[in-house]
């Protein structure tokens, strides 16, 4: 059996304790994440070592439900899904360990907590379609629950806004992949993603654009893709810290691993021909959310803004994939840069994003207000916070030095190489004006950094003995998402060595 089997198992086991046992769930949520972390980083050292490139599948494994209909669960590793794992681990770590415990119901709050996290590493293991939508379904059902119970602000309409949101998502998507699977001839019908592209490649696999349309509007909405992105900044403003780690910097990925092991791979000619209107939808992402998040002035609001913005570059690598050749005739060839940039940024927006709800979490617990008008020189009590938050902040702004750089530079450069050798075709436009969002960023992001820790100190707080700096397993926590962003900033070849070879592979 593959040990892939024993994490996904792993992190059930310690849901059903929590929920078992609430007097002791908070310890059983250190343990069972710190378990969870080690048991995933040992099965990494050994993939590493024992696989030529990523390209390479590895920890295998079918149960055939039903056979005869093509319906088998199936479980794998290769480098993309490797780097999602990682990212989910790292931030269902952290989602524990830095951020506090609720003042209520604590076993049925952690016992949520692991179903998502089981749900995400679930979606990103498995090989066959149906089950990497199932175990994301698995993963949605806590987290509206965890919104409406726990959260802050207006939680009960926006648990309902979302569940109503992502729940026609999903079905959307469900109809795309019942959409490829009636496509085929009942000898050859699967749900193995593999399979699906070999079998489109050859020519077996022939669906109607409406399949197409379906799998990218389900997934494009459940990645809050414009103007369908309404349900994420509310989501993350008022969902508890640590669900807002795990759905903005993990689950939220879901629909765009999707679009990369499926709609890409199966649908080239199709995503070349409506590379022009998911432009202009990414440009969208980029300024008309940029520019909503500029005018937040409370610090959830702005990341959870920040968030939607920062997928528009993350579609971008993804829109730009597909590159005609020179000769035309119709024919592709995948853009590594492109594909390896919105790879990258994948890792790199979950693990900032993370770092930044986490300390956002810890702040609201000490003052009990996220408003810029009520907060300044944090930096001056709480050293470490501040610290921690410049960290989170450059790294989100694309500073050199941390992985959203790398990704961005990538994704940049490979977008402006798409589109043929027109000059200044429609990709190149798209993307000079798509670089502007990082001056976007930047002055948002920056401000929010100096509102929160810079300046005086309100009165409120002067002599304040609420306004403790973080703990010592907060501060470690954090610390690893830290050195995993400043690893992959300064050494992105060793991640797209796992990345490039997996996806040009499909």
């Amino acid at each position: 059996m593959s040990p892939l089997v024993f994490l996904i198992l792993l992190l059930i086991l310690t849901s059903i304790f929590c929920y078992l046992s609430p007097a002791s769930a908070r310890r059983t949520a250190f343990m069972g994440s710190a378990l969870q972390l080690i048991l995933f980083l040992s099965l990494l050292l050994i993939y590493l070592f024992r696989v030529e490139d990523g390209a390479e599948v590895f920890y295998g494994w079918k149960w055939e439900l039903l056979p005869e209909l093509g319906v088998v669960m199936g479980l794998g590793m290769d480098g993309f899904s490797a780097i999602m794992l990682l990212l989910a681990t790292l931030v269902t770590f952290a989602a524990v360990w830095a951020t506090p415990a609720p003042e209520r119901s604590v076993g049925f709050y952690y016992g949520n907590l692991f179903l998502i996290a089981a749900g995400v590493v679930g979606a990103f293991a498995s090989t066959d379609l149906l089950f990497f939508y199932l175990f994301h379904e698995l993963a949605l059902i806590p987290t509206f629950l965890m919104i409406g119970i726990w959260g802050t602000g207006d939680k009960h309409r926006v648990a309902w806004k979302v569940t109503i949101y992502l729940a026609l998502a999903s079905f959307v998507l469900l109809i795309g992949i019942l959409g490829l699977y009636i496509n085929l001839p009942e000898i050859s019908r699967t749900f193995g993603m593999r399979e699906l592209v070999d079998l489109a490649n050859s020519g077996v696999l022939q669906t109607p654009d409406w399949v197409f349309v379906m799998l990218f509007l389900g997934f494009g909405a459940l990645v809050s893709l414009f103007p369908f992105h309404t349900w994420a900044p509310g989501a993350y403003a008022c969902a508890p810290s640590s669900v807002a780690m795990l759905h903005a910097g993990v689950l939220k990925k879901f629909g765009l691993y999707g679009l990369l092991r499926v709609v890409l791979p199966i649908f080239p000619h199709e995503m070349q021909e409506y590379g022009h209107v998911l432009l202009i939808l990414i440009l969208g992402n980029i300024f008309f959310v940029g520019y909503a998040t500029m005018a937040q002035r409370r610090l959830d609001w702005m990341l959870g803004y920040s968030s939607v913005m920062h997928m528009g570059y993350i579609f971008l690598g993804i829109a730009s994939a597909m590159v005609p050749f020179a000769g035309g005739g119709g024919s592709y060839y995948l853009n590594p840069l492109s594909l390896g940039g919105a790879g990258i940024l994948m890792f790199a927006h979950g693990i900032s994003i993370a770092i930044l709800f986490a300390l956002s979490g810890q702040l609201r617990r000490r003052t009990a207000t996220l408003e810029f008008s009520e907060l300044g020189g944090m930096g001056k009590t709480m050293p470490a916070f501040g610290l921690l938050m410049g960290m989170g902040t450059f790294a989100s702004i694309g500073l050199p030095g941390f992985a959203n750089f790398s990704g961005e530079l990538l994704v940049f450069f490979g977008a402006f190489g798409s589109g043929g050798a027109q000059f200044l075709n429609f990709y190149q436009i798209a993307t000079a004006i798509a670089v502007w969002g990082v001056v976007v960023s930047a002055i948002y992001g920056l401000r929010a950094y100096r509102w929160t820790c810079f300046g005086e100190t309100p009165e409120r707080w002067v002599g304040s003995n609420e306004l403790v700096d973080l703990r010592g397993r907060e501060k470690f926590a954090i610390w690893i998402l830290v050195v995993f962003s400043l690893l992959v900033g300064f050494w992105p070849q060793g991640f797209l060595k796992l990345l490039i070879p997996a996806l040009l592979a499909q």
